[in-house]
């Protein structure tokens, strides 16, 4: 479902060139919970960002479900990720005009499906905000907004997600109340789960642990204790 092939991203800063990712080559299969952990500065996001076709690499290449990132634009990304991709981020992310229901919807009005409002009424349910579908982000905890992004994030049933520490804006109970949410829904649509964290319960729930130091893959193990896909 996801290919990377020698992923190298650099920028260029005051004190010279900075190698984030040096040659990253791995390969991830449908149905599979893949967490990416590392201290902070290691690369993870930025890994994220490229296999999400969010940000270019400096060389190398990224596929999803076969298709070369690295041969298409901007608007040709933009495309695909609106067919195979949904995320969750550390911030939410919502829509602050638009209610709970509004930014559940607007990814499925998006591909032009007739029936966004029953759909987005009937996830906002299953994550248990169905009495809260009217309020604003503003109006909602962090928990409840990050219930409302999940909600959202598999509104389009998407074939792949990723997610950006999902946990990191939220207290440990809540938090792991979201982790059970996230990961109900994501084996009852068998999405591919590509997660960035640094939480240890997160991470251990995944079939494999993916660990980035300064850049690059140091190991790469299965989660025995998860079912495989």
């Amino acid at each position: 479902m996801i290919k990377t092939e020698n992923l190298l991203k650099r920028v260029n800063t005051s004190e010279g060139v900075l190698t984030i990712l040096n040659q990253v080559s791995l390969q991830i299969k449908p149905g599979e919970a893949v967490a990416i952990v590392g201290a902070s500065g290691s690369g993870k996001s930025t890994l994220l960002g490229l296999m999400a076709g969010l940000d270019s690499a400096t060389s190398g290449d990224v596929f999803l479900s076969g298709h070369s990132l690295a041969a298409m634009d901007e608007e040709q990304r933009a495309i695909l990720r609106g067919q195979l991709v949904g995320f969750v981020f550390q911030s939410f992310q919502l829509l602050p005009s638009l209610t709970a229901l509004e930014n559940v919807m607007l990814p499925i009005e998006l591909k032009g499906d007739p029936q966004a409002h029953a759909k987005a009424r009937q996830l906002l349910e299953r994550v248990g905000l169905d009495q809260r579908w009217h309020h604003y982000p503003n109006q909602l905890s962090g928990g409840e907004q990050q219930r409302v992004a999940i909600a959202r994030a598999f509104a389009t049933e998407a074939k792949i997600l990723f997610a950006d520490e999902p946990t990191g804006n939220l207290d440990t109970a809540t938090g792991a109340k979201v982790i059970d949410l996230l990961f109900a829904l994501n084996h009852e649509f068998a999405t591919t789960l590509v997660l960035v964290t640094h939480d240890e319960r997160l991470a251990e729930k995944c079939n494999r642990i993916i660990k980035l130091v300064a850049g690059e893959i140091v190991s790469d193990e299965r989660n025995e204790d998860v079912a495989s896909v």
